[in-house]
């Protein structure tokens, strides 16, 4: 019965390993240069050496909701281990209906309005949340469409801030999802 076990745990171990891609066919996100609440440009290159939580999200979307408060949490929590949220609304009515979610909310990470260039640098952004976890490379080490659990993404971002700086990575383990469509 052990032999079983110690088997069945050596093949689940063999198969995750071999679903990772090598650090080389990691892509860089792309760069970007947008203005948060309070007015000051935000670019993504300007965190490098940090491990970022990027999310793309909206005021109407129901999981957006759900995964803020995690990601308030991550801020906290990992912020002095060189890591960072970001978050990028989606709204069509930008800080309109932004503004007064984040006083609201609490939100305790920068903030910043989408445009269509952002969108189509992230390869069309069809269902929120959209949430790329970023190496200290500035790489991009998961991309995660819909609701997934705050577990997946913890052990993500631990693992990614016990990385050296030039080796961050993370497999894209696939789970369950709850997403919604932008509305065009």
């Amino acid at each position: 019965m052990k032999y079983r076990w110690f088997t069945v745990a050596a093949l689940a171990t063999a198969l995750v390993s071999c679903s990772r891609k090598p650090v080389s066919n990691l892509k860089p996100a792309p760069d970007f240069s947008l203005k948060d609440a309070t007015g000051q440009t935000v670019k993504l290159s300007d965190y490098r050496g940090k491990v970022v939580l990027l999310n793309f999200w909206a005021t109407w979307c129901g999981p957006c909701k759900i995964e803020i408060p995690w990601f308030i949490g991550f801020q906290q929590q990992y912020k002095d281990r060189d890591f960072a949220v970001l978050g990028i609304s989606l709204d069509e009515d930008g800080w309109e209906s932004v503004k007064p979610y984040l006083a609201e909310s609490k939100i305790n990470y920068r903030i910043m309005i989408g445009n269509d260039a952002i969108d189509k640098a992230y390869g069309g952004l069809e269902s929120l949340p959209t949430t790329f976890v970023i190496d200290r490379a500035g790489r991009i080490a998961s991309k995660h469409v819909g609701l997934i659990s705050k577990s997946t993404y913890e052990n993500e971002i631990i693992r990614l801030l016990a990385s050296p700086k030039e080796h961050g990575r993370v497999s894209n383990a696939p789970g369950p999802t709850l997403a919604f469509l932008r509305p065009r």
